[in-house]
């Protein structure tokens, strides 16, 4: 996650858990990794969630949702390609905000920025949303355009 663009979100919303880092590229002192399997622990507070890009995605949007529904807070980034699927119409759409980026976020891999392949959305689950979500348009620094 850009660093400027995280800042952005945490001055907001406060986190003080990433339960889906690396100690390589963990956004909070308190993280889960992939070792200490995040599905095995319980989300707690107001918790940031960048979750790896493969098949896994459907649990973890699922698993932030639920997380909302025990009354705690999770921020999620994720990619824009999902709307046709199951794990959209099912959770994202009982979300409480969906933020739309304008352009591309600016990754960092192995000390080079790399422009994303595809579009990224931020989905708030505050406690126990039930959507619909409200819409709105952040830009690549995570401010509300």
């Amino acid at each position: 996650t850009p660093q400027d663009f995280f800042d952005t979100l945490n001055q907001e919303f406060h986190f003080n858990l990433d339960v889906a880092a690396t100690a390589a590229n963990a956004k909070l002192q308190w993280f889960i990794d992939k070792k200490h399997d995040s599905f095995k622990h319980n989300w707690v507070g107001n918790c940031w969630m960048n979750p790896p890009y493969d098949k896994t995605i459907g649990l973890w949007v699922e698993r932030a949702y639920m997380t909302a529904q025990k009354g705690h807070l999770v921020v999620c980034l994720i990619q824009g390609r999902y709307t046709d699927t199951k794990m959209w119409h099912d959770f994202v759409m009982k979300a409480s905000e969906i933020r739309f980026i304008k352009d591309r976020l600016h990754f960092r891999f192995n000390g080079k920025s790399a422009r994303a392949n595809i579009s990224n959305v931020v989905v708030v689950f505050r406690p126990y949303c039930k959507g619909p979500p409200i819409v709105r348009a952040i830009d690549i620094r995570g401010k509300f355009i």
